[in-house]
């Protein structure tokens, strides 16, 4: 359920692409086909650290059906890849460093055909011990993985500020633990894939899933070695990405293929492949020691990350930066010394995920603020407020940041809900059995929005009246689930009054769009508003003018509307059809007599005076077209990865722990969500929820177990994601819609938010349930089991 705190006058609006979702109708990128097309197949490494001594492929070339075999000898471009650090191999030469390493690839013209082509590749290699944690990649003695060192580290971050030693020894109280969180996967419903299709103009058309299809065109122009115009990307729609897609994964092999066979290739990836080379979320370990003062206002705060990176950067260092400026929390902490490493391992990569280091992050701040209570004897929300940072302080980073009452309304919402007042009669609403313990836990959060300072991050979009008379907005972001589509109809309909059947949307497609950077770091919504504010102006005012002159009519009495452009005295007398798949009243009849123009209607009411089918015909194309250019808001200081807009958040869940089985059930949770205007209520909800159900997984069942450097888990069958009984807890979203007046950045995105603060949520309800303090992630059934013959006092950890 959605609470508006105010009302915001916006209705439910239908999803465009919903009903060919539920029907499965809808053509994903994996769906296409085309007659003549062939099937690609990846050799990947079995090992997770190797030596190659040779690769023998002329026995696969010899196969029947096969068309192409290529290995590192066939890249004519960059044989790396890599979405800010190119240091993975398309093909690795001569050593590999993880089980999905790619040696080689097939096109043959069936899948049986290719795999059996994949089995004739003989491949002799050197096994090598792999690192199989961020410890042994860091002892003195380890091998480097990459030649770009020092040793095996990627990224270093830090956070330094007063005196942390001196604070600590001025401390009543000193909280030291350690959190780990687990390797998380994305477990989209449509894995990795796409058609691949070389052009009779030598251009190469690639159909295949994204978040960024600009960035995949600069990166494919470089392993090909063509100019970026050679190639066009398509990346929409897609079956669920949360990250995951945001880098390179089939696309090189598919194009190298393509271009070698002359033929249309398509690959698609099994969950095994997938499991096995997609990226995953970075495991962390996270040490935190924190001091407070006899009144409970916290002193010092020192913290080390270690994240594990596995044997390719792709984003682990802008991770990282994330992790360690949100490892602070939304509170106001003198004296900080922080430090975080990134580090290179043989296990599976670690890369771009829904939260992106937050999540990992803001379980262990919270669970650091929920032990320092207890120790103080306080009320933890209560103890959170007098930590909280003022709206006008700087940032996690020292930073200037946008000031904004979204950190106290929604700790204020919170702390009258139902649910949070609950906590101090848990076990009060239903006759329980002795061995089921109930208990409610909160947890605060601010999280960044964009990519971040020093980090290019442009944005940008195309406002047109096409040649159908259709009102075009192009963007270059991609509708992968999250309701793009439908909140670029509501921003239109909004901004110009007019129906959902005057609109034409374009988005993911390189060909046809303008440049607007990636559809992550919950950026899309926010830089599609700022064009549309930017583009309207000078696109309403050619409409206006343009059927001012058709018409005779003053351009101040006319108003865009349904269908084209009306007197704007009877659009506002008009009942609101917004909703309609046609305007409600009539087109008018547009006839010329001397120059002038005649106006009725076959309705018989008010209608648009002038047609945008009419419009369009006035002067040349490119007349009606205007592009807006621009970056994402950062922090005016020079603080690499500070962010200047923050979306804030509070969650409260309510958790039934059974201690005879050590099942820990989610019953209810309550977000509070400060983001600015809904623009999408369905949308938003949806994000919300998907989120939730995302950091469940997170928290009580999901990690991706890797021994030896090799997954243990390989399929869905071990992996385990929520399903529909773990998902059957009541969810209620309050939406604080308020912004500082004159606020220029409207909606803030709300795709992570839902996702960041859950797991400090439940671990503090499992707390109060059983006693027992977690630390890590997914959490035990073990640890929460007890003997039917021990009361529960006993075993219990305090930590």
């Amino acid at each position: 359920m959605l609470i508006h705190r105010e009302n915001s006058g916006k209705r439910w609006h239908l999803r465009p692409d919903g009903a060919g979702k539920v029907t499965g109708q809808l053509q994903y990128l994996t769906d296409m086909s085309l007659p003549d097309m062939v099937y690609g197949r990846v050799l990947r490494s079995p090992h997770p650290y190797a030596r190659i001594l040779s690769i023998h492929t002329e026995e696969a070339e010899s196969m029947e059906g096969v068309l192409a075999v290529l290995t590192a000898k066939d890249v004519p471009g960059l044989n790396r890849f890599g979405i800010a650090t190119p240091d993975q191999p398309v093909f690795c030469e001569d050593v590999v460093r993880y089980v999905g390493d790619a040696v080689a690839a097939v096109a043959a013209d069936t899948p049986e055909r290719a795999a059996l082509a994949l089995e004739a590749i003989r491949v002799s290699y050197e096994e090598l011990v792999p690192l199989d944690s961020t410890d042994a990649a860091l002892a003195p003695e380890a091998p480097e993985l990459h030649e770009h060192g020092p040793g095996n580290v990627l990224h270093r971050t830090e956070i330094k500020r007063g005196n942390v030693e001196e604070a600590f020894a001025a401390c009543e109280h000193v909280v030291t633990e350690t959190y780990y969180t687990p390797r998380q996967m994305h477990a989209y419903m449509e894995t990795e894939g796409g058609l691949f299709v070389p052009e009779r103009d030598g251009r190469l058309h690639v159909y295949a899933a994204t978040q960024h299809g600009y960035k995949d065109r600069m990166q494919l122009a470089r392993i090909i070695g063509c100019s970026e115009e050679d190639i066009r990307v398509v990346s929409s729609p897609i079956g669920g990405s949360f990250g995951g897609k945001d880098e390179l994964n089939v696309q090189p092999y598919g194009a190298l293929l393509a271009l070698r066979c002359g033929r249309p290739v398509k690959m698609h990836n099994s969950r095994k492949e997938s499991v096995r080379a997609g990226l995953k979320r970075h495991p962390m370990k996270i040490e935190m020691q924190t001091g407070i003062s006899p009144e409970g206002m916290i002193l010092a705060h020192k913290v080390r990350i270690t994240a594990d990176t596995g044997a390719y950067a792709t984003l682990g260092a802008p991770v990282l930066n994330f992790a360690t400026e949100h490892c602070l929390g939304p509170y106001a902490i003198p004296n900080v010394d922080v430090e975080g490493v990134s580090v290179y391992t043989n296990n599976g990569v670690s890369g771009e995920f829904r939260g992106f280091g937050g999540n990992q992050a803001i379980f262990a701040m919270e669970g650091q603020m929920d032990r320092l209570a207890a120790i103080m004897n306080m009320d933890p929300w209560e103890f959170r407020r007098r930590n909280l940072r003022a709206k006008t302080d700087p940032g996690p980073l020292n930073q200037r940041i946008l000031v904004t009452d979204g950190l106290a309304q929604v700790w204020e919402a919170m702390d009258r809900s139902e649910l949070w007042q609950k906590r101090l009669r848990p076990q009060a609403a239903a006759n329980l059995p002795p061995w089921i313990k109930r208990g409610v836990g909160a947890a605060i959060a601010m999280h960044g929005a964009g990519l971040g300072y020093g980090i290019p991050d442009p944005a940008g979009g195309r406002l047109s009246l096409n040649a159908s008379g259709r009102i075009e907005a192009a963007f270059g972001y991609e509708e992968f689930g999250q309701g793009l589509v439908a909140t670029l109809e509501i921003m239109l309909c909004d901004l110009f009054q007019c129906s959902r059947s005057d609109l034409s949307i374009v988005i993911g497609d390189t060909d046809k769009v303008p440049h607007s950077g990636s559809s992550t770091a919950s950026r899309s919504t926010t830089m599609a508003w700022m064009a549309l504010q930017r583009l309207q102006v000078p696109f309403r005012a050619r409409v206006l003018e343009a059927a001012s002159g058709l018409s005779g009519i003053p351009k101040d009495e006319l108003a865009t509307g349904p269908g084209g452009v009306w007197r704007a005295k009877d659009l506002a007398c008009m009942e609101d059809g917004s909703e309609a798949e046609k305007p409600e009243t009539g087109l008018p009849e547009i006839t010329r007599n001397e120059d002038k123009v005649r106006v009725g209607t076959r309705s018989g009411g008010p209608a648009a005076i002038v047609s945008y089918q009419a419009l369009v015909q006035q002067g040349e194309p490119e007349d009606w077209v205007f592009d807006t250019r621009f970056e994402y808001p950062t922090t005016p200081d020079n603080v690499v990865g500070g962010h200047y807009l923050y979306t804030y958040a509070a969650v409260a869940a309510e958790v039934e722990v059974n201690t005879l089985t050590g099942e820990a059930r989610l019953l209810d949770t309550r977000h509070v969500v400060a983001a600015g205007p809904v623009i999408n209520p369905m949308g938003f909800l949806g994000q919300i929820e998907g989120g939730s159900v995302m950091a469940l997984g997170f928290t009580l069942t999901e990690d991706a177990v890797m021994k030896d450097s090799r997954y243990v888990t390989t399929n869905l069958d071990t992996y385990l994601i929520p399903t529909i009984r773990d998902i059957h807890a009541s969810l209620e979203v309050e939406a604080i819609e308020d912004l500082p007046e004159g606020d220029p950045y409207g909606p803030r995105g709300i795709g992570e938010i839902g996702s960041v603060a859950l797991a400090p949520a439940i671990t503090a309800a499992i707390h109060q349930a059983t006693g027992e303090w977690l630390t890590r992630l997914p959490v035990s059934r073990e640890q929460l089991m007890r003997p039917l013959d021990v009361p529960l006092e006993e075993g219990v950890s305090h930590g």
